[in-house]
């Protein structure tokens, strides 16, 4: 349990930064991005936002590529140490707003290929699904803890002292708590994996070895992020913006929501790994992808028929439950997919790209499409898009829950 403790605290502090900025969005594109037209102003809110995930795919390749040759342990460390720098620029400078979210974008997306891995590869050969679904659940307390904290803020400052000062509390609260996950890191063990002769070590170079012998995995492992990211993005992050900003519901649900969703991610994530190790990671999956889906059109259609407070909670209660338990199987399917010496960076590749175009921009790409199309129906669509995309690669995906983890 410590390994799960050291790896799922400092996730949840390398997405915390990521989840505040999400949800001051509004505040930090009044501020930074002062024009007269409030959907431009919105657009390039989440846009900066999605800064952050151009560097992802970067830093999952060349973080990946050192984990799988120095070891998961150090590369977690490195990943730490540059998003404390980012989160810390962004507080104490935010004229270099831009930059910070770069590196807190390189710093992601080697975060998780390492992190995953390490849990992948330290579990019991029965129990992988649940070590590695902690991968999600730390990012679903990440959420819960950057929705607290704008909570807190907001119930003790007026509209002035947030716009002044308080959007940067959270930012130096990251700060100053990166050294708790710093140590846990520091002080856990890493089992070395046997290796039996010299294939089974890193290559030089892993992304060559990744492209040039394991493509058909990189594409079935991108699907299978596209359709979890989008539907993550839009649950998590943007249903609370959709619902203040085009439905006028008051600015406490936005919180509210973030609350419900990342509690519930918390708690069921675990549940979905724990499922997908005793009947298989396809049947998890598919499942609850295929729920997901269908659910997501009748939800949007009942949230602008009846748009209440209580429908918002309610759609994002039941959303959250069925995607939380579909993250559930997603980390172990992802590093099952590579053998071990190239399993970080095969598996930083798939995630990072994947999360960096259909996740990281997801809230730009629905706030542009409804726009154009005028249909405030364009987010349903889009997960619904990215699902069945996803859906199809996992047909494609090999079974291994029950294999040797080579």
């Amino acid at each position: 349990m410590r390994l799960i403790s050291a790896a799922a605290v400092g996730n949840t502090l390398e997405f915390y930064d990521f989840t505040v900025y999400a949800f001051f969005a509004l505040i930090i594109g009044k501020l930074f991005f002062p024009v007269n037209d409030p959907l431009g102003q919105l657009l390039l809110a989440v846009a900066s936002f999605g800064v952050g995930f151009f560097t992802r795919p970067v830093g999952g390749l060349l973080i990946g590529m050192y984990a799988d040759r120095a070891g998961c342990k150090k590369a977690m460390l490195l990943t730490l140490g540059l998003m404390a720098l980012g989160i810390a620029m962004i507080a104490v400078a935010p004229v270099i707003l831009v930059a910070a979210r770069l590196i807190q974008g390189f710093s992601a997306g080697g975060e998780v290929g390492a992190s995953t891995t390490l849990l992948l590869e330290q579990a019991p050969s029965n129990r992988r699904g649940f070590y590695a679904s902690w991968q999600f659940a730390s990012q679903g307390l990440s959420a819960l803890a950057g929705v607290l904290t704008g909570v807190a803020l907001s119930a003790s400052l007026s509209s002035a002292q947030l716009e002044s000062w308080g959007w940067r509390v959270p930012f130096v609260i990251g700060t100053a708590i990166v050294p708790v996950g710093w140590w846990l890191r520091r002080t856990m063990e890493e089992t070395p994996q046997p290796q039996t002769h010299k294939a089974d070590k890193a290559p030089k170079i892993p992304l060559f070895t990744v492209l040039r012998e394991h493509s058909r995995a990189v594409l079935t492992g991108l699907g299978l992020t596209i359709g979890g990211t989008a539907a993550h993005f839009i649950i998590v992050f943007y249903l609370s913006i959709y619902g203040v900003k085009t439905l006028g519901l008051p600015g406490w649900t936005s919180m509210l929501s973030g609350c419900v969703s990342g509690a519930i991610l918390f708690f069921l994530a675990p549940l979905g790994g724990y499922l997908s190790d005793r009947i298989g990671r396809r049947k998890v999956l598919q499942t609850t992808r295929i729920v997901l889906m269908l659910a997501f059109y009748p939800a949007f259609v009942l949230l602008n028929h009846l748009p209440t407070p209580a429908t918002l909670l309610s759609v994002v209660t039941l959303l959250s439950i069925v995607h939380s338990i579909n993250c559930g199987p997603m980390g172990a399917m992802l590093g099952e997919l590579f053998p071990r010496p190239v399993r970080a960076t095969g598996g930083a590749i798939v995630y990072s790209i994947g999360v960096a175009i259909f996740g990281g921009f997801a809230q730009f790409f629905v706030t542009l499409l409804i726009d154009i199309t005028r249909s405030v129906m364009a987010a349903a669509w889009y997960v619904i898009g990215c699902g069945a995309l996803s859906v199809i690669a996992v047909v494609f995906m090999r079974e291994r829950s029950q294999d040797a983890l080579d």
